[in-house]
C-alpha cells in the first residue's frame, strides 16, 4: 500500500483519526505507528501503535481531503460541493473547467467523479498546494494551470460540459462562457456576497445561458443528549451562494 490513509480507532468512547503517509513514523497520544507495516496491509486491515492501539485502516475519500488536505486558503465547503455537483449533474464523461483552484479542494471532489478537470489559479503560490493535494489524491485526470482565468478563456480552443467559477472576477468570466461550454452544460458560480452574486446574475442576462437560479445552503448538525435532540450550537451558517446557469 503506497496510498496516504486515514487511521481511525475509538478511544475512551470517541472516534479517533488521523492521516498518515506510507513509510513513516505517525507519533500520536495513543502512541506511535510504524507505517511501514501498511506495505503489506489491505484498507480494513489494523495496525497497532507501540502502546497497542489497534487503528482500522481505511482508504482516502473527497471529504477526507477536505479535513486533512493542506490548505491555502478558506475552500469551498462540502455542502456547497454537493449542491453543485447535484445541480450540474455531473458525470463520468464529463470534462469541466474550474476557476479559483485554491487548495484544490473542489478540484479533486470533481475530479472523482468526472473524466477531466482543468483548473485555474492565478496564484502560483496555491498552484503549488494544490498539486501536492492532486498527488496525494491520485488524480491524473485533474490540471491544473497557473494563469488568469479572464485572459486565458479567451484563448481556450476546447470545451466542457461543466464550468465552475469560484473566484472574484466571475463576472468578466461569464461573457465568454458560451463559447466553450457544450450545448446543454451547465455553469455554477459561488459567491460569498450579495454584491458579487448580483454581478455575476447582471452578466449572465447578457449571455445565451439560461434555466438560470441562485440558491444559499443552510447546514444545521442535530445534537442527540440526554437531555434531548436540538440543532447544534456550533454549526455552518451561510458560506456562499451558488448561481447555475446552463447553455
Amino acid at each position: 500500500m503506497q496510498t496516504p490513509v486515514i487511521l481511525k480507532t475509538f478511544y475512551k468512547g470517541k472516534m479517533r483519526e488521523y492521516f498518515a503517509m506510507p513509510e513513516e513514523e505517525l507519533h500520536t497520544d495513543l502512541g506511535i505507528i510504524n507505517l511501514g507495516g501498511l506495505q503489506e496491509k489491505s484498507f480494513g486491515d489494523t495496525i497497532k501503535s507501540h502502546l497497542g492501539i489497534e487503528f482500522t485502516i481505511q482508504e482516502l475519500r473527497s471529504p477526507d481531503f477536505f479535513r486533512h488536505a493542506r490548505r491555502s486558503g478558506a475552500p469551498m465547503m462540502p455542502k456547497d460541493i454537493g449542491v453543485i455537483i447535484a445541480n450540474t449533474g455531473l458525470c463520468s464523461s464529463d470534462c469541466v473547467l474550474d476557476a479559483g483552484t485554491g487548495s484544490g479542494i473542489l478540484a479533486i471532489y470533481l475530479g472523482k467523479i468526472a473524466k477531466k478537470v482543468v483548473s485555474y489559479e492565478v496564484r502560483e503560490e496555491f498552484i503549488e498546494v494544490a498539486q501536492k493535494n492532486v498527488d496525494l489524491a491520485r488524480l491524473s485526470n485533474i490540471e491544473l494551470r497557473h494563469g488568469d482565468i479572464v485572459a486565458g478563456i479567451q484563448k481556450l480552443d476546447e470545451k466542457f460540459d461543466v464550468v465552475t467559477l469560484d473566484t472574484i472576477d466571475a463576472s468578466k468570466v461569464i461573457p465568454h462562457i458560451p463559447r466553450v461550454i457544450y450545448p446543454g452544460g451547465y455553469l455554477a458560480v459561488y459567491s460569498p456576497f450579495f454584491e458579487q452574486t448580483k454581478e455575476i446574475r447582471c452578466a449572465l442576462e447578457k449571455t445565451e445561458l439560461a434555466e438560470v437560479y441562485t440558491i444559499e445552503t443552510i447546514e444545521r448538525e442535530i445534537s442527540f443528549t440526554d437531555r434531548g435532540t436540538r440543532p447544534a450550537t456550533a454549526r455552518v451558517g451561510h458560506t456562499g451562494f451558488i448561481t447555475i446557469a446552463r447553455y
